[in-house]
């Protein structure tokens, strides 16, 4: 590089502009991150400094989170959490894939239909089915199950699955899989060769939005699971939010443990994400 163009780089990285970007993009980082900032905390609070008003603690109490394990069922929902959201990330990646793949192929009469009906079931709301939901799985003795729960979370999140798979695969040239075919593979083959690694960034966003959700939930757990033991993390942190108390440091604890997981598989995949988001938007 020439030293008038290496000049011409480091003076268009301080201009105004730049800089006024740079710092509007750090103060609003700061403004998302403070509330987990103040989550960590909270949670370090010996009991009797939660209604100081010091930012930090006197003394930072590390056995909040031995005893936030100790003292409720954390344990037994964190697993229950991992089932559902594995389960249903499962079982929702299972049927979206074909579902997608179809649609993405095979220009079938009705298609523009199937496409809209599914995005319209994205409007839904949970709360307002659970009524109908308890009422099913409680006549078919299926109250306060791991299953129960995989097959609600699978359902309600299968329409952004097929939609965002659908979006992708239509992005990847059909040629690639006719080559493939003339090379002796059948329709399954070329789709588990060709199509499902170039559509790997499609599923792995399908996948991290299905989970998180899943993780997330917590009316259908509270309403479909009543059990302590049988209820995910969401509705077990809860149970420190007594009638005239609250255990502001189990709570926080707990809420630490929960976002744990979800952040460091988001930062481990987060690429793939955001090329996932943007398939399709450009032919």
């Amino acid at each position: 590089m020439e030293p008038g163009g290496e000049l011409t780089t480091r003076q268009s990285r301080w201009r105004p502009r730049t800089l006024a970007l740079a710092g509007a993009a750090w103060l609003l980082a700061a403004v998302f991150l403070f509330p987990y900032l103040e989550m960590v905390v909270t949670a370090l609070r010996p009991a009797d400094e939660l209604r100081d008003a010091t930012y930090l603690p006197r003394h930072f109490a590390w056995s909040n989170f031995v005893g936030v394990w100790q003292e409720s069922t954390l344990g037994g929902n964190l697993r229950v959490t991992l089932l559902v959201a594995g389960g249903s990330t499962l079982l929702a990646l299972l049927v979206a894939l074909p579902a997608a793949y179809y649609t993405a192929r095979v220009r079938y009469r009705g298609r523009r239909l199937f496409l809209l009906l599914v995005l319209v079931t994205q409007m839904f709301q949970p709360t307002s089915l659970l009524v109908g939901l308890y009422r099913e799985f409680y006549q078919l003795s299926m109250l306060n199950s791991v299953w129960t729960l995989i097959l609600c979370n699978a359902a309600f999140n299968l329409a952004f699955a097929v939609w965002i798979l659908t979006a992708y695969i239509s992005s990847i040239p059909v040629e690639l899989e006719e080559a493939a075919m003339l090379d002796g593979l059948g329709r399954v083959g070329a789709l588990r060769r060709v199509v499902l690694p170039l559509a790997l960034p499609g599923v792995v966003t399908a996948v991290i939005f299905t989970f998180i959700s899943a993780w997330n939930e917590f009316v259908m757990g509270l309403t479909l699971s009543t059990d302590p033991g049988s209820q995910p993390l969401t509705v077990g942190i809860n149970s420190f939010i007594g009638n005239y108390t609250v255990q502001w440091n189990y709570l926080f604890a707990g809420s630490v443990v929960a976002i744990v997981p979800v952040v460091v598989l988001f930062a481990l995949i987060e690429r793939h994400v955001v090329s996932g988001l943007t398939a399709g938007s450009v032919k």
